[in-house]
């Protein structure tokens, strides 16, 4: 009988000493009830209960961790719709906050990214919007880490992804860029003519035989202008006299020289 009785003791004390150990992974805590009221939070390592009144509610990690925004619409301040998305970095710092003041910390702290960034594209016209990206990430830092104070979480940096325009706003950026590529090509050769031109108009001055170069470059011209009409598949035949046309051009050219008069 004694025997029986010591062996129900010791059961019950393996059983008891059991039941009371929690073994908590270094990075984690966990919130402790008893009787449906908090009683404390337990460390990482070897911690111990008391079975039956207490009960481990929630174990979770304090490390930093990354939630993904999905994409959604957001409206620039000129009226441009966009679609835009974000990844926060974020831990939890007081796990008994973050359990007892909100219901689903995550769908809250997505939703307020998601009404934040809204709100802060809507601040900024769409040309402005790709070189201010580092001010609105900045922005969202300072909104959601004021905001989430109360939950027991601590916003660490949040980065936007994406920021794409329709189609039709991106082939109207790309037409915009070419078309200034263009103008500044035609600028610049435009540059070109006229540096030329001045430093033609240098080396005649400097020569005696100024008339002769020009027929020689009139006529190279010529003929390079009557090749590329034959090369052309709609090329036409065209008789001109090259010897008029440079007489003329020499003489217009005496003519504005004071010194053949």
């Amino acid at each position: 009988m004694l025997s029986s009785l010591l062996a129900i003791i010791s059961f019950l004390a393996v059983g008891y000493s059991v039941g009371s150990v929690r073994i908590i992974q270094e990075g984690n805590a966990a919130l402790v009830e008893r009787l449906g009221r908090y009683r404390g939070t337990l460390k990482p390592g070897l911690n111990f209960i008391v079975p039956l009144l207490d009960s481990v509610v929630l174990e979770d990690t304090l490390r930093e961790q990354t939630l993904d925004i999905p994409p959604h619409r957001a409206i620039t301040k000129d009226s441009v719709n966009l679609e835009v998305d974000a990844i926060i970095y974020w831990r939890i710092y007081d796990l008994e906050r973050t359990y007892y003041a909100i219901e689903d910390v995550e769908f809250a702290m997505q939703e307020l990214v998601t009404t934040t960034l809204r709100s802060e594209v809507g601040k900024t016209d769409f040309q402005s919007l790709f070189s201010s990206r580092e001010t609105i990430n900045s922005a969202l830092l300072d909104v959601l880490d004021e905001a989430t104070e109360p939950w027991g979480l601590k916003v660490n940096r949040v980065e936007i992804q994406k920021l794409d325009p329709p189609p039709n706003v991106i082939e109207a950026m790309q037409n915009e860029i070419e078309a200034d590529f263009n103008k500044r090509a035609k600028i610049l050769e435009a540059q070109a003519d006229v540096e030329s031109m001045r430093l033609l108009s240098q080396a005649l001055e400097a020569t005696g035989n100024g008339r002769e170069i020009l027929q020689y470059l009139l006529a190279q011209r010529y003929v390079d202008a009557n090749q590329k009409i034959g090369e052309s598949e709609n090329a036409k035949v065209l008789f001109m006299d090259p010897k008029a046309l440079t007489e003329g051009l020499v003489d217009l050219i005496n003519d504005g020289d004071p010194s053949r008069h």
